[in-house]
């Protein structure tokens, strides 16, 4: 994965369209198996190619398209010491609501975006409010030490790009793995097939377990964050929001501390407790 998005982030992306121009016109289907595309031409030898193939990566590059077989090479070529943990943004990391959504109890909000120590957002340019989930920034601290972390979000691409910022504004995290309902596959569901990773090794943390049907087994079904009125709503709930109480998630005892707690047990148990029977590795059996 790392090496693919150096790659479309590189000078050597230059050097493929200069290889193209060399090669237009030229027969290199004997040296060359043509593993994926960007754009019209092959991304190892610079070919032009004939028609689409293969998967699109577009949260790595709008242009890029992978073929099944180079696919599986890289899954099976990236044998580090980390599985693949796929992050839901709302609900899940954090709770945003249109600033029209806001009740008379929740005001106040606008006018003191700082009384929550620097979790609660006013980002005027999409007219919405974001509060980041207790205990988050801990959470992606310790979880990126185990896990190479993608965002996968059923909010656009312009709204998952910026929540991408707030929670990881240096970008340690995320880089280029951030994956919105543009980018997949399937309309209204998420899949794995557009994830760099052995579904055996990914880990998803999710509120909606119908956004998953082809991956059940890999998800551990996150406790739903309200902090706002919009969301309680939004799911039918006949009560107050923290935003509403004028209180938030206890950090010792909310759902990404536990949660954290068993990603460490996962993590333990794959690389550790099952070092010598590789066949038995598969997070969705723990």
């Amino acid at each position: 994965m790392a090496e693919l998005i150096n790659f479309t982030h590189s000078p050597e992306l230059e050097s493929v369209r200069i290889k193209r121009r060399k090669l237009d016109g030229e027969s290199t289907s004997e040296l060359c198996t043509h593993p994926g595309s960007f754009g019209d031409m092959c991304i190892r030898c610079g070919q032009k190619l004939d028609g689409e193939s293969g998967v699109t990566f577009a949260y790595i590059h709008k242009e890029l398209r992978l073929h099944h077989e180079e696919i599986s090479r890289l899954r099976n070529t990236d044998a580090n010491q980390k599985l693949y943990l796929m992050l839901d943004l709302d609900h899940t990391l954090l709770n945003s609501t249109h600033l029209a959504h806001l009740n008379s109890q929740e005001l106040h909000l606008i006018s003191q975006p700082d009384s929550l120590g620097g979790s609660l957002f006013k980002l005027d340019k999409i007219h919405m409010m974001t509060k980041l989930r207790p205990f988050v920034r801990t959470f992606l601290r310790e979880a990126s030490q185990m896990f190479d972390m993608y965002i996968y979000t059923m909010g656009d691409r312009p709204y998952a790009l910026e929540m991408a910022k707030l929670l990881d504004p240096q970008g340690k995290y995320f880089n280029a793995k951030v994956i919105s309902r543009d980018d997949g596959t399937q309309r209204h569901q998420k899949g794995l097939d557009i994830v760099l990773g052995q579904e055996s090794a990914v880990v998803i943390l999710d509120d909606t377990e119908q956004a998953w049907v082809k991956h059940k087994d890999n998800l551990i079904l996150m406790e739903r964050y309200h902090f706002f009125g919009s969301s309680c709503r939004q799911f039918g709930l006949n009560c107050k929001s923290f935003a509403e109480l004028k209180s938030d998630e206890d950090e010792a005892e909310g759902a990404l501390n536990k949660i954290l707690k068993v990603l460490k047990q996962v993590h333990y148990k794959f690389f550790d407790e099952l070092k010598e029977d590789i066949a038995e590795r598969d997070v969705s059996r723990f």
